[in-house]
């Protein structure tokens, strides 16, 4: 049985997790800072300067900002952010520029309005703005997580700081102000159980809502290198192929550019989009009711937040993986498989796909979502067979909590070098040829 205060914490991790974000987190999170800078300038904008982390350079080099024409990278970020951007919406800061926003982001880009520089020695979610005006400066300094402003400053003086030692940081993961130490397997799936409808009704509501539209946008329409559509027109329309399509094409169209919002698990609108979309095709193609439904859907989001929360929010670790493993947990407890079920599904997906890599947020992100969900899916048809990958195979341990420990161990301290490489062959700071 679960208590009562284990109940309302997995509440209030989902009413945190689970928000609203237009378009990949990372270029929204830019907007925001230089947003709220500019709010706090308080006169026009005359010059930009963004310093980031490398995962957040990695996250938005090759990704479209939303809502921008097609404009792409940090700058096009910061500045539609300064001039278009409402920073009372947080991560849905440029839902409403304009297309005099736009323009004028084009032509600032163009004449070097905004300058980017490599911060080191930060949190891998690091992103500090400076805005300049012609009589005072202002700093937005946002650590850990997309919208935690830790610092902001008017001048020389420092108006807010919300120190980040002061975040729970152990596990880093996203460093939120909900306690994930308290989260088990086991109390994941009492949780389901127990759960009261009315708790999490509106909020997974919205999310079917919001992720069913912009996967469904994605397989109608051309975006990005169109994974989604290519499943299902050469793979057919069967359950599994559906599954992979429907979570495929809303990141096919989330990462190049489309403006629908999504609603984000572990700060990741793919991951949203991939918690969600398989699990509500086995829904709909079973027959499951809404109640039922709910249920799965607690069950797949919090065994993402649960193993991304070892990671941390931005790594070498593709979060596909952690949202597939909550995916196919989802279908897993969705067929009947209780706990054992459930343990085997994310101990045969992390054995699988556990080493794909995080090379930024991009259009091949939605080929990385197929294949994991791909894997969930095969570990859950295994297990409901009773077969899984053993104890000493690998990093696989007899105890699924200690294989999701050991996976998060990987992902947040083994691939640490693995990061920093991928980060500097993607900025050109080293000749690949030289190392053969």
């Amino acid at each position: 049985m679960i208590s009562h205060d284990q109940y309302e914490s997995y509440i209030s991790i989902l009413k945190e997790e689970l928000v609203p974000a237009m378009g990949c987190t990372e270029p929204i999170a830019i907007a925001y800072a230089s947003a709220k800078a500019r709010e706090e300038l308080g006169e026009e904008v005359t010059r930009l300067h963004v310093s980031c982390s490398g995962n957040i350079i990695k996250n938005v080099k090759g990704v479209i900002v939303p809502n921008s024409g097609g404009q792409k990278g940090i700058e096009a970020a910061a500045i539609l952010g300064a001039v278009g951007g409402d920073a009372a919406r947080e991560l849905e800061v440029i839902a409403g520029a304009t297309d005099e926003a736009r323009s004028v982001t084009r032509k600032l880009a163009r004449e070097g309005f905004c300058d980017v520089s490599l911060a080191e020695d930060v949190p891998n979610l690091y992103i500090e703005v400076v805005a300049e005006g012609k009589e005072h400066k202002a700093l937005v300094r946002i650590e850990h997580y997309h919208t935690n402003i830790t610092l902001i400053k008017r001048d020389n003086e420092t108006l807010s700081r919300n120190a980040p030692e002061k975040l729970q940081a152990t596990p880093e993961a996203s460093a939120s102000t909900t306690d994930k130490n308290m989260m088990t397997l086991k109390g994941i799936i009492d949780f389901a159980d127990s759960l009261k409808i009315e708790d999490v009704k509106e909020l997974f509501d919205r999310q079917i809502e919001y992720n069913s539209r912009i996967s469904q946008e994605g397989l109608d329409n051309k975006w990005g290198a169109c994974v989604g559509k290519t499943i299902i027109e050469t793979w057919g329309n069967d359950i599994r192929s559906c599954a992979c399509a429907r979570a495929a094409a809303g990141s096919d169209a989330r990462m190049s550019g489309c403006p629908l919002p999504v609603i984000i698990n572990s700060g990741s609108g793919n991951q949203g989009i991939t918690v969600t979309m398989p699990v509500l095709e086995y829904s709909e193609q079973w027959r499951i009711s809404r109640e039922k439904l709910y249920r799965c859907l607690a069950v797949s989001n919090l065994v993402s937040i649960y193993i991304k929360h070892y990671i941390g929010s931005l790594s070498a670790f593709c979060g596909a993986v952690s949202a597939s493993c909550g995916a196919g947990a989802g279908i897993t407890y969705m067929a009947g498989g209780g706990f054992a079920g459930v343990a085997r599904t994310i101990t045969n997906t992390l054995a699988n796909v556990g080493g794909i890599v995080c090379d930024g947020a991009k259009p091949s992100c939605a080929a990385k979502i197929a294949s994991s969900v791909h894997a969930a899916l095969l570990a859950h048809y295994m297990s409901m067979n009773d077969d899984e990958f053993r104890g000493g195979e690998g990093f696989v341990e007899d105890d699924v909590e200690e294989t999701i420990k050991n996976m998060g161990y990987i992902g947040k301290i083994g691939m640490k070098e693995t990061d920093r490489e991928i980060l500097n062959v993607m900025i050109d700071r080293v000749d690949v040829d030289s190392c053969m």
